[in-house]
């Protein structure tokens, strides 16, 4: 919560990494091979998770850069079984429209090689949902209501902080976005500035689990970069 505003104060560069050309693309290959290997999974265990780790993953995710430094975004843990069924029926209801006709052929089209329907199983399934809120303006602590700047770019940022976190810890993971989400708020006691973004179903894989062929064809490098 932001008190009031602070004036500008330069620290030393508190981390500093100081690695040789070789070491960085070495690095960097690591890692991108290290991510190569998260996969968006529907078919979870009932092994559970340990809080803590949740904790740990969430608290990464707010490390993340956000517009003026005020980090627009709230993540609510759940799980509790009851509020997972309620939050479950609540997102196929929506799901039933959108399936039923309300995404429009293209889009169902597009969803065919993914393997997508109506049923969520994964939001009971899973032993963690993770509820991401984007703060679209917040409060001081004497209740003035203060603009966020940039807060899709922010949120977004801090989510994919999180499901690294999430796969660095040996979890697996999926994101869902029913369409509408205003239930979400509701249920998870959020103030109206606070706008659901997406639902991260989390924990471990079941034995049999898989995923579509077609979510592993990535872009080449030559599609997704241009150098100037």
């Amino acid at each position: 919560m932001i008190t009031k505003a602070r004036e500008f104060t330069p620290l030393p560069l508190p981390d500093r990494f100081d690695l040789s050309d070789d070491e960085m693309r070495m690095e960097a290959l690591k890692f991108m091979n290290h991510m190569r290997k998260r996969h968006t999974v529907r078919d979870y265990s009932d092994r559970a998770v340990d809080q803590g780790v949740i904790e740990d993953c969430i608290a990464a995710a707010g490390t993340a850069p956000s517009g003026a430094n005020h980090q627009p975004w709230h993540f609510v843990a759940i799980k509790d079984a009851e509020m997972k069924a309620r939050i479950r029926k609540a997102a196929e209801e929506e799901e039933e429209a959108f399936y039923d006709g309300g995404a429009g052929d293209e889009w169902l089209r597009a969803l065919e090689p993914i393997g997508t329907d109506k049923h969520k199983p994964h939001l009971t399934d899973a032993p963690w949902l993770i509820v991401v809120f984007a703060q679209r303006y917040g409060m001081t602590d004497t209740g003035e209501r203060f603009k966020n700047y940039y807060v899709p770019e922010s949120v977004g940022i801090a989510t994919g902080f999180l499901i690294t976190a999430l796969h660095t810890a040996g979890l697996v993971s999926l994101t869902h976005t029913p369409n509408p989400m205003k239930f979400l708020g509701e249920m998870c006691g959020r103030p109206a500035s606070d706008k659901p973004t997406m639902i991260i179903a989390v924990g471990h894989p079941r034995g049999d689990a898989s995923v579509p062929e077609v979510a592993k064809i990535k872009k080449p490098l030559s599609e997704i970069m241009t150098v100037l």
